[in-house]
């Protein structure tokens, strides 16, 4: 039989490339642990706020973690419902295809709808409290989070861009909540950290993530599990945890009142345009 000398002839032995992936995969994890410098467990992570970026809805608002967490959040609202009673809110989480890091699940699959459907309950477990609902009878507000990139932490920066996002909507609310996570490491020893990036969540032994209404001193939500230790260790978590959302609450504030300057320069730039054309 003639060769077809067209065609590369492939090695006679092979390994399935899983192998080698998950190699790839523990040595980065090496690196990870070896190259990187213990932090100061009370320490935050740099954040960044912006309110009012998207056009399309009538609130919107983006935070980013320094750990590379970032989340797009839109607010629509108040809308008519269909079924009398008070008002609603309706919430949503979804994750971008990019999202995470290495290897992804299909997407829409089982177990990742039913971990967004979990977000979108914790979600609006958070903002409920903090949202007038009284005052919006018949009716229903909405608002959707997009996680663009998790580096842990995710779900504390999603409470925060959302309720930037209904504020930003001009939602009436009672204050803004304040989303923070923490995170135990599994050494028998080892101290509550703030705002841990995702090998962090990854490794941890317990992980706790907790939403405050700051100018209220109420708390809305409190979200966590694992092997925490006793109650006084978790205690201390809630301490600490209270403790980063007042710190990151004038950060959110500053951020909306820039968001409203904008709104309100714009406006005065265009019924000036308006006033000359007219005249």
């Amino acid at each position: 039989m003639p060769l077809d000398h067209r065609r590369l002839r492939g090695p006679e032995e092979s390994q399935p490339p899983a192998l080698w992936a998950a190699t790839a995969a523990e040595d980065e994890e090496d690196e990870e642990g070896a190259g990187a410098a213990p932090r100061d467990p009370c320490a935050l992570r740099p954040l960044f706020a912006r309110a009012g970026l998207l056009s399309q809805a009538q609130g919107s608002a983006y935070v980013e973690l320094g750990s590379g967490t970032k989340v797009l959040c839109a607010a629509w609202g108040p809308r008519e419902a269909a079924e009398p009673g008070p008002g609603r809110l309706l919430c949503e989480f979804r994750r971008a295809p990019f999202a995470g890091r290495g290897a992804r699940g299909r997407p829409g699959a089982a177990a990742e709808r039913e971990a967004e459907r979990e977000a979108a309950a914790a979600l609006r477990e958070a903002l409920e409290p903090a949202v007038r609902l009284g005052r919006y009878p018949r009716a229903r507000l909405a608002v959707s989070a997009l996680l663009l990139q998790d580096g842990g932490s995710a779900l504390a920066a999603a409470v925060s861009a959302a309720a930037l996002a209904l504020a930003d909507a001009g939602v009436e609310m009672y204050d803004l909540a304040v989303g923070c996570a923490l995170c135990r490491p599994p050494a028998p020893a080892a101290s509550w950290m703030l705002q841990p990036a995702e090998p962090e969540e990854r490794r941890a032994a317990a992980r706790l993530t907790l939403a405050l209404l700051p100018a209220l001193n109420q708390v809305s939500a409190v979200l966590g599990g694992g092997r925490g230790g006793p109650p006084e260790d978790w205690a201390q978590a809630l301490r600490l945890g209270l403790d980063g959302c007042h710190r990151q609450y004038p950060v959110l504030r500053q951020s909306l009142l820039r968001a409203a300057q904008r709104r309100d320069a714009a406006a005065a730039a265009t019924a000036a345009a308006t006033a000359a054309t007219s005249a």
